[in-house]
């Protein structure tokens, strides 16, 4: 992302110590410094989950033609999550909603937050976009977990995908459905996820480490 926009003579306020509350203390301290600003803000604005409402979740639907059983999706600003379960359960009750959080910061779970690396979810408070009520089931990854699936998906499935699409995996494997699966009652479930980020963005960070190290020692 930044490598898009630092050529184009952007400047780019990045601290990842601060993380999420720090990043929108930042923005509403230039709002207020800056004329003629307008902050979208994702965590506040309700068409973020009103888009997934409206596009996301009827997308599952028609692809999977209304079999879905099991949705599972990390919160970042909670708009996924929200926005997909509540168009899921108009249409199929019975459907259940599985929200994937941070093990270091499981905030929607009950607890304190605390420092992770699973960049886009976890923002260690509940954010206004977030519909609970739409939540049937909260599962925590560690970041760890994370980005071993994440290293998994690549090697086994030839996806490049960051660090909270191996949250949502890591979340699926986890489930009690899958558990089970060999039970009758449970034969044929459907769980649908999302892989939201890109492994692109994340070529220098730990989740490539060792990928990096083995192309720095190669000889030709």
């Amino acid at each position: 992302m930044m490598g898009g926009l630092l050529p184009s003579g952007s400047t780019v306020c990045a601290d990842p110590a601060l993380g999420f509350p720090g990043m929108f203390d930042k923005v509403e301290q230039l709002r207020k410094q800056l004329p003629n600003v307008h902050v979208l803000n994702q965590v506040t604005n309700k068409a973020n989950s009103e888009a997934h409402f409206r596009l996301t979740g009827p997308e599952i639907w028609k692809d999977t033609a209304g079999k879905v059983d099991v949705f599972v999706a990390g919160s970042g600003t909670g708009g996924t999550v929200s926005g997909v379960g509540k168009y899921l359960k108009m249409q199929k009750p019975g459907v259940k909603i599985i929200c994937v959080e941070p093990a270091e910061s499981p905030v929607i779970s009950g607890g304190a937050p605390g420092k992770h690396k699973i960049q886009g979810v976890g923002p260690g408070f509940l954010p206004e976009v977030l519909d609970t009520s739409v939540i049937d089931e909260t599962v925590t990854v560690s970041t760890e977990e994370a980005m071993a699936n994440a290293r998994r998906l690549a090697r086994e499935e030839g996806l490049l995908v960051g660090i909270s699409s191996g949250a949502n995996l890591a979340a699926c494997l986890k489930l009690p459905w899958l558990k089970v699966a060999s039970r009758q009652e449970n034969k044929g479930k459907m769980i649908v996820t999302v892989f939201p980020s890109g492994g692109e963005r994340y070529i220098n960070s730990d989740l490539f480490a060792d990928v990096r190290e083995e192309c720095i020692a190669m000889t030709f």
